[in-house]
Formats: C-alpha cells, structure tokens, sequence
C-alpha cells in the first residue's frame, strides 16, 4: 500500500507548555506538512489518499498544481519524504520533488519549508540506515530555523524535526524534550491535531525512557486518540503498538494483536514496525 491506491538551534519562541507526557516510542516517525486542509475537494482527496498510505497517488493529485505553485510543489515534495520514512523505498522522486519545490521557493516562508523538508529527508536517510547524511540534516534545518519565523505556519514541525534529531541522532533527550513540547505548544496554537498526535507519542516515549508510565500511558493514549478520530489509518499501527510498551500485560497482548492486523492491512508500512512487533512477540 506503500504509493498507490493499489496501499521534527534555534527554535519558536512559544513557552513550552507544561505537559504530564513526555516522548518517543518505538521507531522515528515524521509527519509532512500540515494535516486535514480545510473543505476543499483536492485538499480532502490527498488527505484520503495520504492517511492510508497512497503516497504517489496523492503526489499525482497535486502534480499538475506543483509545476508552477511552490505552495503545491512542497505539498508534493512533503508526501513523498513521508513516504521514504513510512517504507524506505522512493529516495529518488523525494529528491527530484524537493528539488523542484526549492527551485520555485520564492519567499522565506517557502524557502524555509523546502529546507525543513530537505534536513527530514536526510534525517530519515540517517536514522533508517540508508546512508549517514546526518550533517546534512543538520545544516537544513539550522537553514530552515534561519529562514522561518518563530509565528511561522512551519515553525512547530521544525522544531518537532530537530527534536527528532536531538533524540535519535545526537542522543539529547532533554534537548529533545524541550524541542517536542515548542512543537507540542504550536501544533496546540495551530490547530494541528496530526503534529501534536506525533507530539504527544514522542514526548511519551521520553516518559516511557524515564520510567514514568502513567505519563506515557496518557501521551501514547492522546496520540492514538486523535489519529483514530483522523482516520489517519497509516499511523494508527505504531500509536498501537507505542501504547502497548506501557500498557499492562493483558492490555499490550490485545494492542499489539490489534496493531499486528493494521500492520498486515496496510501491506506491511510503517515497515519499521514489523522489527518491533517481532521483538515484542518474542519477549512474550
């Protein structure tokens, strides 16, 4: 189901909101830019598409609008870099897309967007072990926080971004954590309910790393809520399997049972998943 339908320094100045969750679970997922774009027909149709997984077909959708509006061109650029972080696969049409969405980038706001999808696309190359482009990341997203407004649309998923690289590439939980509850704080100021259902998984997971599981039990909850009111069905095995690494024994045997059968409805994606379904099978 992995492309067609035949399948997060300088940061925000928001004050970190005061959470009773803390960050990540079991692999690092990212979301592409924005979530359910209002009640326009193509926006409801990519959203369709995208939420279970049809990258390349919600790409082909903004394609004809992508070749002369940047907007549409990063739109396009985003969903196929969600789809190398959901299946490893597409490296090369996420390039030449992001190429294309940088070349008709003509304000800060945009450029900045371009970056912050030119570092997640490196990061994603890094963290999934295709190749280390770790110093890449780094410098587009240092490019993107230069470039993006601290009330910029764009500036909560940078600074989810670079949590995601303080956490899984620098090792900086706390610096993570600060970095997660900015993007935590603008996803709750822009109604972004997709970025914080990634917030509060990620900040869970922190919790669940600190020993705190009745904080990530309430992160990991909040996150599978939000995406099963979504439908973002592509996303709702991780959320899944996320809270059964804090739930009691009975209650993970059932979540993971349930995120197992997602996992194999969506023709095996996120395929990063199947490593942590498999090792939790065999501490059972």
């Amino acid at each position: 189901m992995s492309g067609s339908a035949d399948a997060a320094d300088s940061v925000s100045t928001a004050e970190p909101v005061s959470l009773a969750v803390p960050a990540p679970a079991p692999a690092p997922e990212v979301p592409a830019a924005r979530t359910v774009e209002g009640d326009d027909p193509l926006d409801r149709a990519v959203w369709r598409l995208r939420s279970r997984g049809c990258w390349d077909d919600a790409a082909a959708l903004l394609e004809p609008h992508a070749v002369r509006h940047a907007p549409a061109a990063l739109r396009r650029a985003a969903l196929l870099v969600e789809r190398c972080m959901f299946t490893t696969t597409g490296w090369a049409e996420a390039e030449d897309a992001l190429r294309a969405a940088e070349a008709l980038a003509g304000n800060d706001d945009e450029r900045g967007g371009a970056a912050c999808e030119r570092g997640h696309l490196a990061y994603a190359a890094t963290v999934l072990g295709v190749r280390d482009r770790a110093d890449e990341a780094r410098s587009a997203l240092g490019r993107a926080a230069a470039l993006l407004a601290p009330t910029a649309a764009g500036r909560p998923l940078l600074d989810f971004r670079r949590g995601l690289m303080a956490e899984h590439v620098a090792d900086s939980p706390d610096s993570a954590r600060a970095a997660y509850r900015r993007a935590h704080a603008g996803a709750t100021a822009q109604g972004d309910s997709l970025l914080l259902s990634f917030t509060w998984r990620h900040l869970a997971g922190l919790a669940l790393r600190d020993g705190e599981l009745a904080e990530a039990r309430h992160g990991f909850a909040e996150s599978l809520r939000i995406r099963e009111e979504l439908g973002f069905l592509v996303g709702t095995a991780p959320a899944l399997a996320a809270l059964a690494d804090a739930a009691p024994e009975d209650d993970a045997d059932r979540l993971r049972a349930e995120a197992a059968r997602l996992f194999r409805l969506m023709g095996g994606v996120p395929t990063w998943l199947a490593d942590h379904l498999s090792t939790a099978r065999a501490a059972t």
